[in-house]
């Protein structure tokens, strides 16, 4: 007997809550919607209409998928960050909410929306900060670098998904080699790096250990490597007065700071995340 998709989601929201997924509301909106091929809108509006089986059928391997540590972001392909609806696969790091503070502090650095900015997203990988930078503000050009060419291709279609034509460019590029030349100045740099320290790795939550690249995750002994590799090899691209931040691990930014300090940065500052937790260190060249 066909079921309706309110049937299908309440079915699969149980069976995530008793496997212990926190987010069980909102991941089985997410995969039951991917399954059908609608938009979430559609999919409540759609709620008492009847499936087909192709679509349990589809539904049902993305919950074993699921419910085999799978993160929901890597089968449906597609993740939310800052209102914007992003490609991700498993060469990049899910977008996380943590994030959007990064992406919010540069905003509120960088003066009005109209401003004509140049601004490097090193480390972009998915490309989620560059493309919410560059949707903000409509009149910046923004360069999205990455030692990853598998994560630049979903970067690049990010770009597309997000319309943002030649405002925002993808490059090849090693945070760990220092800075090409040839990508000139810039008035923002912002990194996500690898931060997690490497005798760590192997703790995480199984849906980041198993899942999520560890080249994107892996930020050598200390956790410290690629902010000094930035600090020493990029910071030269700064305009005068220009802002450089970092996104930093819960228990890191003490030491961020004075790394900072000790290249030179002025205007030092931080902000938090929803936890309390210093989560972006910035400063002024």
């Amino acid at each position: 007997m066909p079921k309706t998709y309110n049937e299908l989601y309440i079915d699969l929201r149980r069976r995530l809550k008793e496997a212990g997924v926190e987010a069980c509301t909102l991941e089985a909106g997410l995969l039951t919607a991917a399954a059908a091929g609608k938009t979430q809108a559609r999919l409540l509006a759609d709620l008492r209409l009847y499936t087909s089986p192709e679509i349990e059928t589809r539904l049902e391997e993305m919950a074993q998928r699921r419910l085999a540590g799978e993160p929901a972001a890597y089968i449906t392909g597609c993740w939310s960050f800052c209102g914007l609806e992003l490609e991700v696969d498993e060469h990049v790091l899910i977008p996380r909410g943590d994030t959007e503070v990064l992406v919010e502090t540069a905003l509120n650095l960088s003066g009005k929306s109209d401003s004509e900015l140049r601004i490097l997203d090193l480390c972009t990988g998915s490309g989620c900060i560059g493309c919410a930078l560059a949707h903000f503000l409509p009149r910046s050009h923004v360069v999205l670098a990455d030692v990853s060419a598998a994560a630049l291709r979903v970067a690049k279609n990010n770009v597309q998904r997000c319309a943002l034509g030649a405002r925002a460019v993808a490059v090849e590029a090693d945070a760990l080699a220092g800075a090409p030349e040839r990508l000139g100045s810039f008035d923002l740099i912002v990194c996500n790096p690898p931060y997690i320290p490497t005798a760590e790795l192997a703790g995480l939550d199984a849906s980041v250990r198993d899942y999520e690249p560890h080249m994107a995750l892996d930020g050598g002994e200390d956790g410290l490597k690629f902010y000094r590799a930035v600090l020493g090899g990029w910071k030269g691209l700064l305009r005068q007065s220009g802002w450089l931040l970092f996104e930093v691990g819960e228990t890191q930014a003490d030491d961020v700071e004075k790394l900072m300090r000790l290249a030179g940065m002025r205007s030092l500052g931080r902000a938090q995340d929803s936890g309390g937790y210093d989560r972006v260190v910035y400063g002024r060249n």
